[in-house]
């Protein structure tokens, strides 16, 4: 569906027809089946603006970007237990209130987050996205902050809407700069890759809280240096880092050597507004072997990352592998898959990769409010941390600054420790530099 196709609002040009449905993508019927109260499936997205709102205009502009791409304008269609599928169903217009402005206080960003994390949109309701506009007592910004339920939507295809957003309220052109252009034209070759029959590490755990749910970390680094024309990418960089990360982490706690395995969304996408909205990133893992994970050949892992990821991301595959395609085929009710496919999640357990590395690379829009509340200058981003994984690392680039937000199931961390893994990427992540001064 493009942005101009639309269900009918009304019965002007004809009988007023039942709502579209769309069966649910295989990524959304997952997440479905794989719900859980104690920690939900939020997608969070904080942006800093350094001016001020019009609190009906944000609304008529929101609302407005909404109709323009329809496919975020949707609800789980109500079924019989016996159904095969999981549909969308297509509303012409919000069924609540999603624009928020909640009362100013001296903590208004930490709830916020907290609210970000804990209070997922419902499906039962369209659309499944909240966006509260909070003040920041400290900066004086205004904060925007939107909560995607992750069943229905990823960050970027939201970023996309909030970017249409952007030009409605401000008049201002918001259309996505061109990517970057990569220095290594090569093409990917086949490279060798550890075993990946062994179960992953795990992050070890550090002071668990007592209660359920996720924490978060957010803060802002310099984008880490790389000389023009090196083999590698900043991802490949921000992967070592996070890999490191982690391997410091686990020696630190004890934890036996074990295989590394990160997670890395890939999305093929256009950032025009005839992107597809939804989930819409394909996930692949970078493996490493515990004598990979060496900082004193930092060119050379950097090497062998990049020649990893280049080549993951040059091969198609779908979304969630093969597997899943099967397990989603619609032969048998969906209750029944749901069934099994819970089953299958637990005991696929250990094999689950270590942790998840989200790049979304440079904010492809300004994002630019107009004159009086400005151009966004931060950005941040938050993928669920639901264990076994208990950890993810989500980086964006805005006005030349890196936003790094760390977000963990309060099962296995504390903010302290979330506190402590955000020094050790900050302390590799700048190492990336120093190897980058002699690889060859």
């Amino acid at each position: 569906m493009t942005t101009l196709d639309h269900p009918a609002r009304d019965g002007t040009d004809g009988p007023v027809r039942p709502p579209d449905r769309i069966p649910f993508p295989v990524v959304d019927e997952v997440a479905r089946h794989c719900l859980q109260e104690e920690e939900p499936e939020t997608v969070h997205i904080e942006v800093h603006l350094p001016g001020r709102l019009d609190p009906d205009r944000l609304r008529t502009a929101f609302t407005e970007a909404l109709r323009r791409h329809p496919r975020i304008l949707m609800r789980e269609a109500a079924g019989p237990w016996y159904r095969r599928r999981y549909e969308w169903e297509l509303t012409p217009d919000p069924d609540v209130e999603v624009v928020l402005f909640p009362p100013a206080d001296r903590e208004a960003l930490k709830h916020a987050r907290d609210r970000a994390l804990r209070d997922c949109p419902p499906l039962s309701a369209s659309p499944p996205i909240r966006l509260e506009v909070v003040l920041d007592p400290e900066a004086d910004d205004t904060v925007l902050f939107v909560t995607i339920n992750h069943t229905a939507l990823d960050g970027p295809a939201c970023l996309r809407v909030l970017a249409t957003a952007a030009e409605l309220y401000g008049g201002r052109d918001n259309s996505p700069a061109a990517p970057p252009t990569r220095t290594t034209a090569e093409a990917p070759r086949a490279v060798e890759t550890p075993s990946g029959w062994a179960p992953p590490a795990r992050v070890a755990h550090g002071s668990p809280e007592p209660s359920p749910g996720n924490g978060m970390l957010v803060t802002e680094l310099s984008v880490p240096h790389r000389p023009k024309g090196s083999p590698y990418t900043v991802n490949d960089q921000l992967m070592v880092a996070t890999a490191l990360m982690i391997s410091h982490w686990n020696r630190e706690h004890g934890a036996r050597p074990r295989p590394l395995r990160i997670t890395m969304p890939v999305d093929d996408r256009p950032r025009g507004t005839d992107m597809p909205i939804g989930n819409g990133t394909r996930l692949v893992e970078v493996p490493f072997a515990p004598e990979e994970l060496d900082a004193s050949d930092m060119a050379g892992l950097l090497r062998r990352t990049a020649d990893r990821t280049r080549a993951l991301k040059a091969q198609p595959r779908p979304q969630l592998g093969h597997g899943a395609s099967l397990l989603t085929a619609p032969v048998v009710p969906v209750a029944w898959r749901a069934a099994l496919t819970r089953g299958l999640r637990r005991a696929a357990g250990p094999w689950t990769s270590t942790t998840l590395l989200s790049n979304i690379g440079r904010i492809p829009y300004p994002l630019d409010f107009g004159e009086e509340a400005g151009r966004a200058h931060a950005v941040w981003f938050s993928a669920p941390a639901r264990m076994p994984r208990g950890l993810t690392v989500t980086t964006a680039a805005t006005a030349g600054r890196l936003h790094l937000a760390l977000r963990w199931s309060r099962t296995l961390l504390s903010h302290g420790d979330g506190a402590h893994l955000r020094d050790l990427f900050e302390h590799y992540l700048h190492a990336t530099e120093h190897a980058t001064e002699s690889a060859p």
